[in-house]
C-alpha cells in the first residue's frame, strides 16, 4: 500500500538546511519511487527501489538497468543576474510564489542521473544549456522532438539516455506516465509553451517584467493542474 502523496507538502521543510530537497528530501524520494513505481506504456511495472547504495532510485530487468534521479522542473529565477533588474522590479510575494510553488511535487519529475563516458547528464545539459536555461517547457519540446527524430539542442544528450525515453514508446506515452498533459495540445503534436517563443532563437528568460508576471502564473497553473493528476490518479 503507497502513502497517501500530499500535493502541497513542501520538499524544503524535511530537507536539512542548505541541502538539495532534490538529494537529500526524504519524502521527495518516497514520492518519487510511490509515483512512478507502475505500469509503462508497455504492460510492464517499472519497479523502483532506493535500497541500492549510493542511488536515488534504481531499476533492473530485461528492460534494462536505470539510476535515477530527482529534478526540479520549474524556475523562479529569482537569483538569475541576468533578469535582475526584472527581478527588482517584481513584488515579491510574487517571487516567492512561484518558489513555494516549485517546492511540491507537482514540479519535480526524474531523469536518468548517472553519467555515461563521463558526459553531461539529462538534468546537467537541460540547466547549462543557454537556449534551455532549466524551462521544462523547451525541454519537453526538445522530448517531443526525440520521439520524432528531429534534431534539438538536447539531441546528444537524450540519444545517451535512449533506453530511458524507449520504456514510454512514443511521446504521449512519456506524457501520460509522467501527468505532463497540461503542457501539451490535445493530439500531443506541440508544446504549451509558458511564453510565446521562437523555439531555440528567443531568450528562454523573460525579458520583461510582464512577461515574467505571465511566466509566473503559467508555470503555477500547470504545477497546480499536474498535482491534481497526480492526486486523482491515487484514487484509482
Amino acid at each position: 500500500m503507497h502513502e497517501e502523496i500530499d500535493v502541497e507538502f513542501r520538499f524544503n521543510t524535511d530537507t536539512p538546511k542548505g541541502q538539495d530537497p532534490d538529494s537529500h528530501s526524504p519524502s521527495l524520494r518516497r514520492y518519487h519511487k510511490n509515483l512512478w513505481s507502475k505500469t509503462l506504456p508497455n504492460g510492464r511495472l517499472f519497479e523502483l527501489v532506493d535500497t541500492h547504495p549510493k542511488i536515488y532510485l534504481y531499476h533492473k530487468s530485461d528492460m534494462g538497468e536505470f539510476f535515477l534521479n530527482s529534478d526540479a522542473i520549474t524556475h523562479s529565477y529569482r537569483t538569475t543576474k541576468r533578469i535582475s533588474q526584472i527581478i527588482e522590479q517584481t513584488p515579491i510575494e510574487v517571487i516567492n510564489g512561484l518558489f513555494d510553488h516549485g517546492g511540491t511535487i507537482g514540479a519535480y519529475t526524474i531523469f536518468p542521473g548517472n553519467k555515461i563516458d563521463n558526459k553531461m547528464t539529462i538534468n546537467g545539459a537541460r540547466g547549462c544549456n543557454p537556449k534551455i536555461l532549466d524551462r521544462f517547457d523547451i525541454t519537453l519540446e526538445c522530448i517531443r522532438r526525440h520521439y520524432s527524430d528531429i534534431e534539438s539542442p538536447l539531441s546528444t544528450v537524450f540519444k545517451r539516455y535512449s533506453d530511458f525515453f524507449a520504456l514510454f514508446l512514443t511521446f504521449r506515452g512519456y506524457v501520460d506516465f509522467f501527468f505532463f498533459q497540461d503542457l501539451v495540445t490535445e493530439n500531443y503534436s506541440t508544446v504549451n509553451f509558458y511564453l510565446p517563443y521562437a523555439c531555440f532563437k528567443d531568450s528562454p528568460l523573460p525579458q520583461s517584467k510582464d512577461e515574467y508576471l505571465n511566466y509566473q502564473e503559467n508555470v503555477i497553473n500547470f504545477i497546480r493542474s499536474r498535482a491534481k493528476r497526480i492526486k486523482d490518479s491515487q484514487l484509482t
